[in-house]
């Protein structure tokens, strides 16, 4: 087997590992009281760490900020240098440490306490300076690093960024966060708009066609709106059917030259199509689309009243970045 394949594997097998173990080292009663200060604070939360623990730290930061719960970061080494005014009298800080005795985490400890509410632990020595100082300790030490040399924080940070997680969507579940609330804090990139782009925000005005429209009426009408297909609908814009490009072509070459004349567009559409509503999420529309034994590639879109009002096609999906 290929060494370097070996290494890699080994890695990720000894830090899962250590996630394992530190399932079983954590304290219920530590868990429970970080979770109850967290979710009953009416400040907000600063997460602190130097070096490596640091890097963590803003992660566990963002995450919660994300879902649900206004984190920040704050560097150890700028709170003494003003930044201690980030600090609250209801703030809860969470700090992270492996070995519990970093300098400069140590160094902020009396002010931090004097101003915030309350200090969680995230270290690898629960017996530490910073386990000591804090309300409630979690335990995030490892039997060693996954670094060959057990010197590169690797197997530590790993723990400690998988634990900060595990606050983090517990308290989404205390929270009671849905859907939508997760949502309002991601309205931009491909997740955010899964969660809230409908199609109506998409959607081209309804290119119709009566249903005595003859053929070339139809090749027309299809030309003039350019997206591959038009709706067929009643005297009140109700949607009887649609006639796709392909429809199209395969209903004239199925017909003889002297046959044309006859055709309409009740003789070329697909009744009762599957249709979308404006409402609908775009997420939604895509999955009817591609969710089929037989992909589609348009959608006509019909509104609670039964008018037909527009036409949404995959290529209109896939550009507004889902």
């Amino acid at each position: 087997m290929n060494d370097h394949y070996s290494k890699v594997i080994e890695t990720l097998k000894l830090e899962a590992a250590a996630i394992e173990r530190a399932s079983a080292n954590l304290s219920e009663k530590d868990i429970d009281r970080a979770i109850e200060l967290l979710s009953s604070t009416a400040g907000k939360v600063i997460v602190t760490g130097v070096g490596k623990s640091g890097v963590i730290a803003q992660k566990i930061a963002q995450t919660m900020t994300s879902s649900g719960t206004m984190a920040v970061f704050v560097d150890p080494t700028d709170v003494i240098h003003g930044g201690l005014g980030m600090f609250a009298e209801n703030d809860v800080v969470i700090a992270l440490s492996n070995s519990g005795e970093t300098d400069e985490l140590l160094a902020i400890l009396p002010h931090v306490r004097a101003r915030a509410r309350s200090l969680i632990a995230i270290t690898g020595k629960t017996d530490s300076t910073l386990g000591r100082c804090a309300d409630a300790v979690l335990n995030a030490g490892v039997e060693k690093e996954a670094c060959p040399l057990n010197l590169a924080p690797t197997a530590s940070t790993t723990v400690a960024l998988a634990i900060g997680d595990a606050l983090a969507m517990a308290l989404m579940d205390a929270k009671g966060l849905t859907a939508d609330d997760f949502a309002a804090n991601h309205p931009a990139g491909q997740l955010g708009k899964r969660l809230t782009l409908t199609v109506d925000a998409i959607m081209h005005p309804s290119p119709d066609v009566p249903l005595s429209a003859d053929w070339f009426e139809v090749i027309k009408a299809i030309s003039k709106y350019a997206l591959g297909a038009v709706n067929v609908t009643d005297g009140e814009s109700r949607l009887l059917g649609i006639i796709t490009d392909g429809d199209l072509r395969r209903t004239i070459e199925k017909t003889a030259p002297d046959q044309l004349s006859t055709l309409t567009a009740g003789g070329m559409m697909t009744a009762s199509p599957v249709s979308a509503s404006p409402g609908m999420l775009a997420y939604d529309a895509l999955r009817i689309m591609e969710d089929r034994p037989s992909q589609i590639s348009v959608l006509p879109v019909v509104d609670t009243s039964g008018t037909c009002v527009g036409l949404i096609r995959l290529h209109d999906i896939v550009k507004s970045g889902l």
